[in-house]
């Protein structure tokens, strides 16, 4: 009985196993053992697992076992719809739904399904960046600017700081930047650009230098600017000859606003060499030997521009005009009058000429008065409507001025003739003079004539 149960492997073994339609035929000839259809299901059982192996999907495990079972023929693996298949996330078991592997939160390059909240990661005391308070404070790194970006930066700084006046702005700007140990550079930078300048200009920076005393820079950074001021005194002497004294006077302002201490003088008592520090030094001595009452330390760059009492302005107009008369320099009256820096004031300086030349006697009066408007006027130092507001109000004030100067408008006439002459104010504004009106009379010698 065994060799007949093994005869139909022996006898045949190129037979077809595989082909579906050789089998139906031997089953309907009803050729076959038992044992022999025994073993023929096993065989068709292990096919059906590999090809539910190489399925991607549910469907394609059911069209394989029923394709198996009722002998249609199989898909091919190759084919397209095979490897779409194989390349599918689904489940690959044959028992699932069917849905993406870990819910569509897994695979290479995915942090996780959408909505899903992580846990706070502990510290790793082998991480570079470990501190071991527990909190990593990140801070933006400003790189210590070296001597040239220093000159550039500082520069524009300055110049915009004495057109604005706000010592606050120039205080956010500097802590933003990155001095290093080059803050006193600062201090002496502004200084060497004040004493270029004009006196407001110094003003402001003295102010500055009090403001920034103790919030950017130390008593110490202010005392390393000044040391180097005084050392490069020598230099600064070349483009202005006044150095010392006004490096004398920012040392003593400073050292009245505790900017820097009052010992920096001794320090230098019997030290100094040079004859420009000594005399900036004898300078700040000087102001500071004097009584606060007597002189206060907080005008000694004087009161800026606009900032001065009009009676003040007035004042000193008066002094440089009689100044001008006596001395008849044209250069000293200029530099005087820029000095006041009221560009938008001197329509007063017009006007106290020209009541100086109606209230004066003779002629050199009103001659040394229409040469120094024609300079002012020629250098722009006084614009037309500064000069046309200067001589209307003295159009304005003529009658009540001719009650004390019965001459003023027959004076009047000829000043303003002549600074037309001299193309020192327009033709309109002399047409606009105001003239005394003459009566008519009829005199008895006359014979009944009118006068002409």
């Amino acid at each position: 009985p065994l060799l007949r149960l093994l005869s139909p492997v022996n006898v045949s073994p190129t037979l077809p196993y595989d082909d579906s339609e050789d089998l139906n035929e031997l089953e309907v000839n009803g050729n076959w053992t038992p044992q022999e259809k025994a073993l023929h299901e096993a065989r068709l059982k292990a096919k059906a697992k590999r090809r539910l192996r190489k399925s991607s999907s549910r469907d394609s495990t059911r069209e394989s076992l029923s394709d198996s079972v009722s002998g249609e023929p199989s898909t091919d693996p190759h084919s397209p719809k095979a490897k779409a298949a194989v390349n599918d996330r689904k489940s690959r078991t044959g028992k699932g739904r069917g849905l993406p592997k870990k819910g569509g939160a897994g695979g290479k390059g995915v942090w996780g399904a959408a909505g899903m909240v992580y846990e706070v990661e502990e510290l790793d005391a082998d991480d570079p960046n470990y501190d071991e308070s527990g909190d990593t404070v990140y801070a933006t790194v400003v790189p210590e600017l070296d001597e040239r970006e220093l000159e550039k930066t500082i520069h524009p700084i300055v110049q915009e700081y004495f057109e604005h006046g706000d010592t606050k702005e120039v205080q956010m700007l500097l802590k933003e930047l990155n001095l290093g140990h080059h803050k006193f550079e600062f201090s002496s930078r502004a200084v060497s650009l004040s004493l270029e300048g004009k006196a407001s200009h110094r003003e402001l920076t003295s102010r500055l230098l009090s403001d920034l005393s103790g919030k950017v820079l130390s008593e110490s950074d202010m005392s390393r600017a000044f040391d180097k001021m005084l050392k490069e005194l020598p230099d600064l002497i070349l483009d202005t000859p006044e150095a010392p004294q006004m490096l004398g006077q920012f040392i003593a302002r400073a050292i009245a606003d505790h900017a820097i201490p009052m010992s920096f003088l001794d320090c230098y008592k019997g030290k100094v060499d040079c004859d420009h520090a000594r005399a900036a030094l004898d300078r700040a001595s000087v102001l500071l030997s004097m009584k606060r009452e007597i002189m206060r330390l907080d005008n000694v760059w004087g009161v800026g521009g606009g900032q001065r009492p009009v009676k003040h302005l007035i004042k000193e107009m008066n002094l440089l005009l009689k100044e001008y008369l006596v001395s008849g320099e044209l250069s000293e009256a200029e530099h005087c009058l820029r000095d006041l820096e009221v560009p938008h004031f001197h329509h007063e300086l017009v006007y106290e000429a020209v009541v100086m030349v109606l209230e004066s006697t003779g002629d050199t009066a009103l001659q040394m008065m229409v040469k120094l408007l024609k300079v002012f006027w020629q250098t722009g130092l006084i614009t037309l409507d500064q000069m046309n507001r200067g001589f209307q109000r003295v159009y304005d004030e003529l009658p009540e001025i001719s009650l004390d100067v019965p001459h003023a408008h027959s004076i009047m006439e000829t000043f303003v003739d002549l600074c037309f002459q001299e193309q020192v104010i327009t033709k309109q504004l002399r047409d606009s003079c105001p003239t005394r009106g003459r009566k008519r009379f009829v005199s008895e010698g006359d014979g009944g004539l009118v006068k002409s």
